[in-house]
């Protein structure tokens, strides 16, 4: 049987760090945001009395990748059967476009599709798999689930999906050809307060209402953060110029996805993100014009009345009467 899939990427439109875990990792409060800049997985299995695993490169990021099984793709394949003890004969076709190492989660989402193709195939429950995703890498659960926005918490793990209005600004990303290395960013890390913290995280709660009510951009735009923009805009010149360009136009909001290296911009019209793209075009960077990723299956569009999250005056979509 073959299955088809688009891989999104995603941009993080509030990223701060709570705290550090005794193992090293980072608790995270994010709000993850599915964009329509992904990849192409063509996936052929059928059971097999021995496992066999190919991997087919194609795009153009993709012969800068190997297609071993080293590859997440094929490490997600493997994860699979195990799972579920079954022995299969698999051919992968991977058409990359999302850059790595941008922060766009790409790799991640790629696995994901694999997992979701495999799910459709042999008719199991992603639901079941969402631990073995998170083994495969911090980000890979988040595109298991169907919809736009989720909150993000723990190392990025504990998920709760955020129902969001139609109404939806454009995005324009910048990448500038560059890869961040997640560790070095982390390790230049100062953790912020407690104060701090709860601050941002009362802004992450009023960002999310503000989406799921379908409120303008201009209402809501100043409550974008990313903590790691300290850790990597001073010392990588090409993340900085980005940065930079984005913010002398008439971007409405501009900041950087993740640990780096991509920058992107929301504006209001379409057309005046073609205009952005058009300025921002150089040979040191790739800039992309595009939208958030509706699922065909994402009920929650539109569901401005109800309440998100603690119940409180803040997650309801007030109207007036």
């Amino acid at each position: 049987m073959k299955v088809e899939r688009f891989c999104p990427a995603k941009v993080n439109l509030f990223l701060e760090v709570t705290g550090k875990l005794p193992n090293g990792y980072h608790e995270l409060a994010t709000l993850f945001a599915k964009i329509n800049i992904g990849d192409s997985l063509t996936l052929e299995a059928e059971p097999a009395a021995e496992t066999t695993l190919a991997l087919t490169l194609t795009g153009p990021v993709g012969k800068m990748l190997k297609a071993d099984e080293s590859n997440l793709v094929c490490r997600a394949a493997r994860a699979f059967l195990e799972h579920f003890n079954l022995q299969a004969r698999i051919n992968m076709v991977l058409d990359k476009h999302t850059p790595t190492g941008a922060g766009l989660g790409g790799g991640s989402s790629d696995a994901a599709g694999v997992l979701l193709a495999l799910c459709e195939i042999f008719k199991k429950d992603k639901n079941e798999l969402l631990p073995a995703a998170a083994k495969l890498g911090a980000d890979v659960p988040l595109f298991m689930y169907e919809d736009t926005f989720l909150k993000g918490e723990g190392i990025g793990e504990k998920l709760t999906p955020v129902p969001a209005g139609e109404t939806l600004p454009y995005l324009v990303l910048a990448y500038p050809n560059t890869v961040v290395p997640t560790k070095g960013v982390f390790a230049r890390l100062t953790l912020p307060g407690k104060e701090e913290v709860l601050t941002n995280l009362s802004k992450l709660d009023k960002l999310i209402t503000d989406i799921r009510c379908a409120r303008p951009l201009a209402g809501w735009k100043h409550l974008l953060f990313n903590r790691l923009e300290e850790c990597v805009v001073p010392f990588t010149n090409s993340v900085r110029n980005v940065l930079l360009d984005l913010k002398k136009t008439n971007a409405d909001a501009v900041l950087m996805s993740g640990s780096g290296s991509t920058v992107f911009a929301l504006v209001e019209t379409e057309e005046d993100a073609k205009k952005l793209v058009k300025n921002l075009q150089n040979t040191e960077r790739t800039v992309f014009f595009t939208t958030f990723h509706r699922s065909l299956t994402d009920e929650n569009h539109g569901d401005k009345d109800s309440s998100y999250g603690r119940g409180s005056p803040e997650g309801i979509c007030q109207r007036n009467i």
